[in-house]
């Protein structure tokens, strides 16, 4: 995690444990072993800050309401599971904790115009010859 933010545990989640989907047989069939973890963002225990940048990640996980919901399937014993969709929130909530850099705006050297401006001279010339041949 980063450092000034807290890990997010078991006790900030809701989770639920359904069957998981794909091959597996009988233990696919009769374990519920995969993992629906609910992650309320707008009522988290997380910086304002960071929620708002959780929020405008316009992921497909997130709900209208602000409801992130992972569902971890990887594993067939739930505590796995339950252990990997932590570890998946607690790496996207890492991944918008720190604010984005402020870009500096700049202006282009000499030489990169210079290069720029040639060419598209050579373009316009090698498009000047596909046209009718002139006279004179």
């Amino acid at each position: 995690m980063t450092p000034g933010l807290p890990a997010l545990t078991e006790a900030d989640v809701q989770w639920t444990a359904v069957r998981a989907q794909g091959p597996g047989g009988q233990n696919v069939n009769k374990v519920a072993s995969a993992v629906h973890l609910r992650f309320d963002i707008v009522r988290s225990r997380l910086p304002a800050d960071v929620r708002q940048r959780l929020l405008a990640l316009g992921d497909a996980r997130i709900t209208g309401e602000g409801v992130l919901v992972i569902k971890a399937q990887k594993f067939r014993a739930q505590e796995h599971n339950l252990w990997d969709a932590l570890q998946r929130l607690n790496a996207l909530v890492a991944s918008v904790a720190a604010p984005p850099r402020q870009r500096k705006a700049t202006k282009p050297t000499w030489g990169s115009q210079q290069r720029r401006l040639q060419g598209k001279s050579l373009r316009g010339a090698t498009k000047a010859l596909r046209g009718r041949p002139r006279d004179g």
